[in-house]
């Protein structure tokens, strides 16, 4: 069965800025799929052109098998978008704006009332539901928008920033919206929120400079932090002599760091290659009569691992000379 989104090649330049450079990949049914990447990744204009909004300067995206650019309206009936900003008429309400979208689609009478009805409920905006939009607060502008891409029951769904302006319930409400959705569409998500990832997406793309750096699940994206299978301790009273010095000098630890976090006396054991390490901490905090408060496995941190793919390397300097008085 042929994936519902297929993107190849896709290029766009602005004059002589190139924002994509040559992106593909494919979205399979089921799939919900995070675009990350820092401001100016070319991640929304990915997204524009994705939903037929922007023509490519080269390359094609099809949707169920429908080319964007050659079949617009038969890929663009199979697709809910929602883009930045959630532009809507700010004069109108909820209700006649969700209306107008529906009979757009082609929908009418009681067909058209009950799609209305399942999207305000699917997104709660019954409160709202008769009052301007231009009235209301950037969350619940957000969720029209959210209303109006979801109104036809599309396969496939490109939300750029779905959650932007929401309180903490409006997110996880949306957030489990989109998880009960996923089995039966392709979903592209772009977020800056690295939890999204975790909550909703089963695959995550980190894009940067306009092209792809990094394509996998967000448990292979974590897997390639420096903390991940790192080892937490925190003593419960003073550090026995050597213990840190026997675990450093461990063959499968990298190192060991104190925690980053204000306040905290705890220290990170670094793990060689991402193994786990545990055992050995165990084992050497028993033999040694150390009174341990608290010992965990850290599972990695994908804030660092974002910033290792998207930033650029730093220039490199001559290392500091040693100080003649460290010299033995």
């Amino acid at each position: 069965m042929a994936p519902l989104i297929e993107i190849d090649g896709l290029v766009k330049r602005f004059g002589p800025i190139e924002a994509v450079r040559g992106i593909s990949f494919t979205v399979e049914r089921g799939e919900v799929l995070g675009f990350l990447g820092p401001n100016g990744a070319g991640k929304s204009t990915t997204m524009k052109m994705i939903a037929g909004f922007l023509a490519p300067t080269a390359g094609r995206a099809v949707l169920c098998g429908a080319d964007v650019s050659v079949e617009p309206l038969k890929a663009k009936r199979v697709l809910g978008y929602l883009p930045e900003g959630a532009p809507a008429y700010p004069d109108m309400t909820p209700a006649a704006f969700l209306t107008f979208v529906g009979r757009i689609r082609g929908f009418s009478g009681s067909e058209l009332a009950r799609r209305v009805g399942l999207a305000v409920e699917r997104v709660d905006l019954a409160s709202v539901l008769h009052q301007p939009i231009e009235t209301l607060s950037k969350g619940y502008k957000r969720r029209v928008g959210l209303a109006q891409a979801l109104l036809h029951d599309p396969e496939v769904l490109i939300l750029d920033e779905p959650t932007d302006g929401l309180d903490p319930n409006q997110k996880h409400q949306v957030r489990t919206l989109i998880q009960g959705m996923a089995a039966d569409k392709a979903i592209i998500i772009s977020t800056h929120i690295l939890e999204e990832v975790d909550a909703v997406c089963t695959r995550a793309m980190v894009i940067a400079r306009g092209t792809v750096l990094a394509d996998g699940t967000p448990a292979e994206l974590v897997a390639r932090s420096r903390y991940h299978n790192a080892v937490y301790m925190r003593a419960a009273g003073p550090m026995p002599r050597g213990v840190l010095d026997y675990i450093a000098g461990h063959p499968h630890v990298a190192g060991i760091e104190p925690s980053d976090r204000a306040g905290d006396t705890g220290v990170l054991v670094l793990s060689i290659d991402g193994r786990m390490i545990d055992d050995v901490v165990r084992s050497v905090v028993a033999s040694e009569g150390a009174q341990i408060a608290e010992l965990r496995v850290e599972r990695g941190r994908l804030d660092g691992v974002f910033r290792d793919i998207t930033m650029p390397p730093a220039p490199s300097r001559p290392a500091d000379p040693v100080p003649s008085a460290a010299i033995a």
